[in-house]
């Protein structure tokens, strides 16, 4: 799924990103907790997936004509003046190629793709995309470690609640994985701005009620909505 295709489908403006982040900045100012919203089109390009259904459904395609190879040698002599032996081989493999490529592309429809992926694959490149955005975002580095990560990966429809270790001690991820969840129902009704808006005063009444804002504290990280860029091939 491509980026631009997500965006079409969140269905947001300039007014509804502001809106967020405003969102944001007011949940942030009733505690010393940081919130920071992360949309993704795809946790990972799952080309390894797409390629290998690709390849053993040419493989089938293989073992299929291949009883068949005399009949079908026999038919195109018959019809094509001049044919060599080895041209039967080179049918077969030019066939295979082909099917391969055009599955490839066909798989790579995201109303496809979503039933080739095993589920635990994605499962797991959501966890592990949300991991590497909560280090590269910055989120770990807070001053009193109170930094809250909401990743949202949109083809997988899935949801992470990634909260810093200062935050672990009071909020068990037990409770932001229901919040998360919610959201992930929420996003499924198409209500996308809604639904984001829902998560972040939910995170932030969370944080307020167990890291409640001291005098001094600073808005340490972009309120922003941060559209991440999908990853290269794997």
């Amino acid at each position: 799924m491509t980026v631009k295709y997500m965006m079409k489908k969140l269905g947001l403006n300039r007014e509804d990103y502001a809106e967020i982040e405003e969102a944001v900045k007011k949940a942030e100012e009733k505690t010393d907790g940081e919130i920071c919203v992360a949309i993704a089109a795809e946790s990972s390009s799952y080309a390894f997936w797409e390629l290998a259904c690709s390849v053993a459904v040419a493989l089938l395609l293989f073992a299929a004509i291949l009883p068949e190879s005399d009949r079908i040698y026999s038919f195109l002599s018959s019809h094509i003046w001049g044919m060599k032996p080895w041209f039967m081989s080179a049918l077969c493999v030019a066939s295979c190629v082909l099917v391969s490529v055009l599955l490839y592309f066909f798989y790579n429809i995201p109303a496809i793709d979503s039933r080739v992926i095993p589920q635990g694959a994605k499962d797991a490149a959501v966890s592990e995309r949300a991991m590497t955005q909560f280090a590269q975002s910055g989120v770990y580095l807070t001053k009193n470690h109170s930094g809250v990560l909401v990743y949202i990966s949109w083809f997988e429809r899935q949801v992470r609640i990634v909260a810093d270790r200062g935050i672990g001690t009071k909020i068990s991820q037990d409770l932001w994985n229901l919040v998360a969840d919610e959201l992930a129902e929420n996003l499924r009704s198409g209500k996308t701005k809604e639904a984001i808006l829902g998560v972040v005063e939910r995170c932030g009444n969370l944080l307020e009620e167990n890291f409640p804002a001291t005098e001094g504290s600073e808005d340490e990280l972009s309120n922003a909505v941060v559209i991440l860029e999908n990853r290269p091939w794997l």
